[in-house]
């Protein structure tokens, strides 16, 4: 499943999100250091994301498994 990212020109530069993930945002003074910072922030939140999934299971039996999205 593609992802959408959105640049917005703004006086400063650009803005730029992901619609399909909430927080990934970022800005940059060109359209290029907004869609490398958009990579960048991105990144981080998966990975914020996978450390605090961590934390949450310590101590429990569970499964883990890849997982593909498959848009309908």
């Amino acid at each position: 499943m593609p992802l959408t990212a959105v640049f917005i020109k703004v006086p400063e530069g650009y803005i730029g999100f992901v619609e399909e993930l909430p927080g990934a945002n970022t800005q940059g003074d060109t359209l290029e250091e907004a869609r490398e910072n958009l990579q960048e922030a991105v990144a981080l939140i998966l990975e914020a994301n996978r450390e605090l999934a961590e934390l949450s299971i310590v101590g429990q039996e569970v499964t883990k498994e890849p997982f593909v999205l498959v848009a309908s």
